[in-house]
């Protein structure tokens, strides 16, 4: 696979885009992401660009919403939340270099990983040009960033859902043009309904044969109507073969440290000096440096066997 090389930058910033439809569990995410790095040492900060964001359980060190809100948008010009949100996008975009890039700059001397907290209207990475102009700004800056989509492992008990899952997840990935980690988020509550998935969650987490899930699709009569569409949807997915997913409880320490080796590799912080100072822990986060049996037992098993 080939990668981007980089110069070394001294100080370097990193940072995670958090972004998925709404409900995924983002905001959660950022909260607990940032106590948990912050324990490992890390000088973390949450920066808010959702400006439709107003239950944040965290303090953000930025926030778009001082610059323009949804429902500000919406007052004043007469749009409604989506049309809104887009306008807000747009806006954010126009004034990142008189507004975001300065306010990310005075935390330089004690901030150097943020959490960007992204809004979650999917259209915005999957039709719309605004955030990947922001993020594309940001790697200008010399920010080394993964994007983390979190999806709602409920998706994986309706086989259409996770089909449009998959292709919401292509696109964004193709889109970004990013580093990129898909997340089933909430996954503790799969135990409880795992009577309700077709198949086991490795299928799921790593996208294995789709055409099994095709033959699920034809039980629903509207769904079979629709059949070929299924098939080339599918077929193109396969054969990117670029989509599989990383299972996350947020409250569980032992899932965020999982889910953090993933991110790390991602955006190069593995490489940095600090955390991972020795061989054996730079060879732990190394692709393929586990055991299937070892993978199955840490990424999979303590989301569906009682404890």
């Amino acid at each position: 696979m080939l990668q981007r090389v980089q110069p070394k930058v001294e100080n370097p910033r990193y940072g995670q885009l958090i972004i998925g439809p709404p409900g995924s569990g983002k905001t959660t995410y950022c909260y607990e992401a940032y106590k948990f790095y912050r324990e490992l040492g890390r000088q973390v900060g949450v920066v808010n660009l959702d400006p439709g964001n107003d239950n944040m359980a965290y303090e953000p060190v930025v926030n778009v919403m001082q610059l323009i809100t949804v429902s500000d948008a919406m007052e004043h010009l007469r749009l409604g939340p989506n049309g809104a949100l887009m306008h807000c996008a747009e806006y954010l975009e126009q004034h990142i270099d008189d507004w975001l890039l300065p306010a990310l700059r005075k935390l330089s001397a004690t901030h150097n990983y943020f959490l960007f907290d992204c809004p979650g209207q999917i259209e915005l990475y999957t039709h719309h040009t605004a955030m990947a102009r922001v993020f594309e700004r940001l790697e200008m800056e010399r920010y080394s960033l993964v994007t983390v989509n979190l999806i709602d492992s409920h998706y994986c008990s309706e086989p259409a859902k996770f089909i449009a899952t998959l292709l919401m997840a292509l696109n964004t990935m193709l889109r970004m043009s990013l580093p990129h980690v898909n997340v089933l988020s909430k996954a503790d509550l799969l135990r409880k309904h795992e009577s309700k998935l077709h198949f086991s969650v490795d299928f799921y987490t790593d996208v294995l044969d789709l055409k099994y899930l095709l033959e699920k699709l034809d039980d629903d009569p509207t769904m079979r109507k629709h059949r070929k569409l299924n098939e080339a949807i599918c077929s193109m997915v396969e054969d990117y073969a670029l989509v599989s997913f990383k299972l996350l409880d947020a409250f569980s320490t032992d899932s965020m440290l999982r889910l953090r080796n993933h991110i790390d590799k991602a955006n190069g912080y593995v490489y940095k000096a600090g955390e991972e100072q020795t061989v054996n822990s730079l060879l732990a986060c190394a692709v393929g440096a586990e055991t299937e049996a070892l993978r199955q037992q840490q990424d999979i098993e303590p989301y569906v066997k009682e404890q």
